[in-house]
């Protein structure tokens, strides 16, 4: 199936305020660090999330607590877990995109 391309002309008020809200979101170090470890449809807990990134699990939840608020991140509660995964995968294409439009 073909990605349909949207411009930023196409938005309307309440959906670029969104996007603005989940760019300011994403916009943070540590978070990128976790987005990069949810792609390509990967769930993990806070706790794997924490082990991975070598940070407190409450500085791990806080910021886990703005990716999902702001519609970066959906989580998923299985028994005594809850999981964590990106709500739109084509978000990883952002962290790319500002990844390559970094390098010298």
């Amino acid at each position: 199936m073909e990605e349909q391309t949207i411009k930023i002309k196409d938005l309307d008020a309440n959906q670029l305020e969104r996007a603005v809200g989940m760019l300011k979101a994403i916009a943070h170090p540590m978070r990128i660090a976790i987005l990069s470890h949810l792609e390509d449809g990967k769930k993990l807990t806070v706790t794997q999330i924490h082990k991975l990134l070598n940070i407190e699990q409450s500085t791990t939840s806080h910021h886990l607590g703005i990716l999902k608020d702001k519609g970066v991140l959906g989580s998923q509660r299985e028994g005594k877990n809850t999981y964590y995964f990106l709500k739109h995968e084509s978000l990883s294409h952002i962290v790319e995109c500002v990844s390559r439009c970094t390098i010298e």
